[in-house]
């Protein structure tokens, strides 16, 4: 049925197994969207539905919008006004209309999950790619039983989806994402001594001098990162003379020959959040590289292209301004400065499944 959830923190492995079909199975995959919406609620939800209003007040938002829903025992879909209560997902059958008289029941999320559809332009004749089911957890094969919808973009199926697991499980999602946090910090502080600090507390720095002073002005800020890679580029070519052109096989973010299409449905497996990147090969341009890049849940694309300088090669993403010796030099560098991207490198998409 091309169905898929990632399991909840404080679900048992074995219950949720118990009531699998044998054709189902578990995968170990890393996600990062997974608590995204506790750290990023803006990227979520419209400004004016406040996370907090989820998990503090007594009264829960509401949800609404068009969804296309599959006819039952059809294979066509039909374009309708939904609503998401504390009470289930009704549909409105007059409008927009959300009196009572003109809502209809469509699922129980008390007794139900919801899954993301894969393939199901392929599988349901879906009217777009963002495909998501309501599966009641009593129903095992029946099709029938099964409520498919479908959003328009991946931003509007995301939205529908975190607001169905608030309304699930309520604060017990709070708790699943604030306990492990501890434990985090501890296993960090006996770890290797690699010092971690918030993004946001980050200042561009001036070193030029005898002493070191905070950079205050932007335009300032940009060019002190311009001449810090082109530092970076000196320092790699006296530690390494002849560099390598190959040394980014080695990495887990390096998917190889892998297509547009490959690379997109990678990145929404381990979860659309800013910073989310791989490298691949160029089907264009076989001398060159693309970065794929999650932003705003949006994936986008820039070209790596090889240039030369004074006899050696070098990689640069930003027409030669800025050069690198190697790939793995390149995602070094806009981990720490955005330069002409978007957001920063944050998440590697790894090439193996954890």
């Amino acid at each position: 049925m091309g169905l898929e959830r990632c399991l909840e923190d404080h679900e048992l492995v074995v219950q949720v197994q118990a009531s699998m079909t044998s054709e189902s199975r578990f995968l170990f995959r890393k996600n990062y969207a997974k608590y995204e919406f506790f750290r990023n609620p803006l990227s979520f939800f419209p400004e004016q539905m406040l996370l907090q209003t989820f998990l503090n007040s007594s009264s829960y938002p509401e949800v609404q919008g068009y969804l296309y829903v599959k006819e039952t025992g059809r294979k066509s879909w039909k374009k309708l006004y939904m609503f998401l209560r504390r009470s289930g997902l009704y549909f409105s059958t007059k409008g927009t209309s959300k009196e009572p008289r003109h809502l209809q029941l469509l699922a129980d999320h008390e007794d139900s999950n919801i899954f993301t559809v894969i393939s199901g332009r392929k599988l349901h004749n879906a009217p777009t790619e963002y495909e998501f089911c309501i599966k009641p957890n009593k129903v095992r094969t029946e099709q029938k039983e099964l409520r498919m919808l479908c959003a328009e973009d991946e931003q509007s199926r995301t939205c529908w989806m975190t607001a169905f697991r608030l309304f699930k499980y309520g604060i017990l999602l709070y708790q699943n994402y604030k306990i492990p946090q501890p434990r985090k910090a501890l296993i960090s502080h006996f770890s290797t001594p690699v010092r971690s600090v918030s993004e946001n507390s980050l200042v561009a720095m001036d070193f030029s001098g005898r002493i070191g002073r905070v950079i205050d002005n932007p335009v300032e800020a940009q060019s002190a990162a311009l001449e810090e890679g082109h530092a970076w580029r000196k320092r790699s070519q006296r530690m390494n003379t002849l560099g390598s052109p190959i040394i980014h096989v080695t990495q887990l973010w390096f998917h190889g020959r892998i297509t547009r299409e490959e690379s997109h449905r990678i990145i929404h497996q381990q979860g659309q959040v800013d910073g989310l990147f791989l490298l691949r090969d160029s089907q264009s341009n076989p001398k060159a590289f693309v970065l794929t890049l999650c932003h705003h849940q949006k994936i986008k694309h820039f070209q790596i292209l090889p240039c030369e300088e004074d006899g050696q090669m070098f990689f640069s993403l930003d027409d030669g301004t800025t050069k690198f010796t190697d790939l793995i030099q390149l995602v070094e560098f806009y981990q720490l400065n955005r330069g002409v991207l978007p957001c920063k490198l944050k998440h590697p998409c790894t090439i193996v499944a954890l």
